[in-house]
């Protein structure tokens, strides 16, 4: 009984909610930005997995000649970054302590609360699996125009304006799922590192974060988009840099908005 009981730690009050204003979005990202300057090395390592990793991904799917495939996997990339940047704030956490980094540090953020981590690694998996399967189905059907080709495919699809059909029925879909998964996750992964409690608690916390702070909120989503989609843009090397930053601002949002056991200030 008791590894069960270790495996799943016991519900707690949810936390309230604290009002933000339109300031603390910047903060974050300043504060994300004083986090990686104190930690470079392992910030820019963590920073570099991402680089080499999309790298990867995208050459192997060119050889195979999904080409197809490589923008909604790009897309799909913010659907699953709020849980690709669990070790980023593992780092801030120990930063916040007064503590030494290390590798292994970051590391170990899985063991914390793994069993509903990994649930929650379950559920995003699944609406990034409901994005691409969504956006494949809306260009089979809607995409009326001759299948383009890898050199001339973000021009043609997005950019020419030939199928106005798929592109705001792909925006409309895609927009829905995207504000979805922003608002059960966007603080889910830290509070569930931090607090020990249940995903389904996590989830629910993380939707009243973006409910009773809309406004702010709605600015940090943008921001995330405007920083992580330049990264992508750049053939994935400004993520070297930019994910770091969003990752370890996104652990002073939960700080800000929930507040962290036994905080330091």
């Amino acid at each position: 009984m008791s590894d069960v009981a270790a495996a799943f730690p016991q519900r707690c009050d949810r936390p309230a909610i604290k009002p933000i204003t339109l300031d603390h979005p910047w903060q974050w990202i300043a504060k994300g930005w004083n986090d990686m300057k104190r930690a470079p090395r392992f910030s820019l390592a963590y920073g570099a997995c991402f680089v080499l990793v999309s790298w990867l991904l995208t050459l192997g799917l060119l050889a195979d000649g999904a080409f197809f495939v490589v923008p909604v996997l790009a897309a799909g990339f913010f659907l699953v970054a709020p849980l690709l940047g669990i070790g980023l704030y593992q780092i801030s956490e120990t930063l916040q302590r007064g503590e030494q980094v290390k590798f292994c540090t970051a590391l170990s953020a899985w063991r914390r609360n793994s069993v509903h981590l990994w649930a929650m690694a379950f559920v995003l998996v699944l609406t990034l699996l409901a994005w691409m399967l969504s956006a494949l189905l809306v260009f089979a059907l809607l995409y009326d125009q001759p299948a383009p080709t890898w050199d001339h495919f973000i021009w043609v699809v997005l950019l020419s304006g030939e199928s106005p059909a798929f592109l705001f029925t792909g925006t409309i879909v895609g927009a829905a799922i995207a504000f979805f998964t922003f608002s059960i996750s966007v603080i889910t992964v830290p509070m569930l590192m931090d607090r020990q409690g249940d995903v389904v608690e996590a989830m629910q916390t993380s939707l009243a974060a973006v409910r009773e702070n809309w406004l702010a909120m709605g600015l940090w989503a943008a921001l995330i988009v405007l920083f992580v989609g330049f990264g992508l843009l750049t053939y994935y090397l400004g993520l070297l840099v930019l994910m770091p930053i969003v990752g370890h601002g996104t652990w002073h949002a939960y700080r800000d908005l929930v507040g962290v056991r036994d905080a330091v200030d």
